[in-house]
Formats: structure tokens, sequence, C-alpha cells
């Protein structure tokens, strides 16, 4: 087996097959890989908001849902509509400050969704999917904040 990784220097990335892997610890980098790894939070924040309303419109037309559903279209909405503030900052400040308020409409939107599950039981498993998501939204943007500030000294 011939290792392509000899004749190249140790830090640049390349095309590589996996026999190439198993002689050198480096990654595969081809393009199915980076495009993999292209992320697109404002897109990920907007289907979130999508889910949200998805979701809401099963449920009944009752009281309790009348008070709750509105807070959590809100909050759920505007998560992805202050990180798409946050992506156009003026600054370093007013990026952690726009980041900060979707932290804080992210942490909103779960309280709603708890609420919500509670007065309809039936959509549960629903409920505890859009949980799941506000949470790991919750950790990219804790993420970012703490990434961000650590450059400020």
């Amino acid at each position: 087996m011939i290792n392509h990784s000899e004749n190249r220097s140790t830090d640049q990335p390349y095309n590589r097959t996996m026999n190439d892997q198993v002689n050198d610890q480096r990654p595969i980098i081809n393009d199915q890989t980076k495009k993999n790894k292209t992320y697109d939070l404002e897109e990920r924040t907007a289907q979130f908001g999508e889910k949200v309303i998805d979701l809401l419109k099963k449920l009944p037309d009752n009281s309790i849902n009348k008070r709750l559903v509105p807070q959590l279209v809100a909050s759920g909405g505007s998560t992805g509509a202050n990180y798409c503030e946050a992506t156009e900052a003026e600054s370093k400040k007013d990026f952690q400050h726009k980041i900060s308020i979707c932290k804080k409409e992210v942490k909103e939107t779960k309280h709603w969704i708890r609420l919500l599950a509670r007065a309809n039981p039936q959509f549960k498993e629903g409920f505890r999917r859009l949980w799941q998501e506000a949470q790991e939204l919750l950790l990219i943007f804790s993420k970012c904040l703490e990434t961000s500030r650590k450059g400020k000294k």
C-alpha cells in the first residue's frame, strides 16, 4: 500500500482515500466532507420556528391554548429573527448583546413548550422534540457567546 501522506506536509488538507487514512490520522477532506461541514444556523432557527408553528396548528382551540400559543409563536420565531440581527452586528459588543437576546428567547421558548406539553399531553412527543431542539440551540448560542467573550480581555 502506498502512503501518499509521506510526500505531503502534515498540516495541509488534501483529498485522500480510506487506505491513506489508515496510515495517516488526519481526517479525509473532500468535496462531500466540506458540504457536510457547511452549517447554517440562520436556516436552522427558521426551521425551528416553522416546526413550532406546524405543531401548534394541530392543538385544540381552548382557553389555555389561546393564552399559551401566542407566547410560544412569539418566542420561537424571535429566536431566529434575533440571530439574523446578530449576524449583522456592528461590533463585537453588539454581537454579544444580540446573542444574549437569542439565549433569553430560547429559554423562554423552552418554558412555553413545557407548559403547552402539560396542557396538551396527547402532543407530548412533538413538544419533547421541540424542547430538545431548543436545548441544542441554547447550547449553541451559549458557546457562541463564550467564544466571543474569550477574545475580549
